[in-house]
């Protein structure tokens, strides 16, 4: 099942980071890889429940990737793809923007 997305440039954009907590996120994934705790502390209050879903979400739409280490406890990281990357002039964008 491929998904599909919107022809439109900026209602994709919206489609892929819309919720404020995914640009949180992608925020502090631009400075490298995160454990969950990190980026739970990182990106404020946001719940487990609800920083959970976002990261499943964003992983399914190739913004990040998740990596799972076979140890006791397991260790679970999580790094920008390429994709996820070229958000960074958005979020800039939208920093300069906020300042004003």
């Amino acid at each position: 099942m491929t998904k599909e997305y919107p022809n439109c440039p900026v209602e994709m954009t919206l489609q892929l980071t819309g919720d404020s907590w995914k640009a949180l996120i992608i925020r502090e994934l631009l400075h490298g890889t995160m454990r969950f705790s990190q980026l739970q502390r990182a990106v404020g209050k946001i719940t487990q429940k609800v920083l959970t879903s976002n990261l499943r979400t964003m992983e399914i739409n190739g913004l990040l990737t998740r990596k799972v280490y076979a140890e006791v406890p397991p260790r679970v990281e999580y790094t920008l793809t390429d994709t996820g990357k070229s958000l960074k002039p958005v979020l800039k964008a939208m920093e300069i923007w906020g300042n004003l």
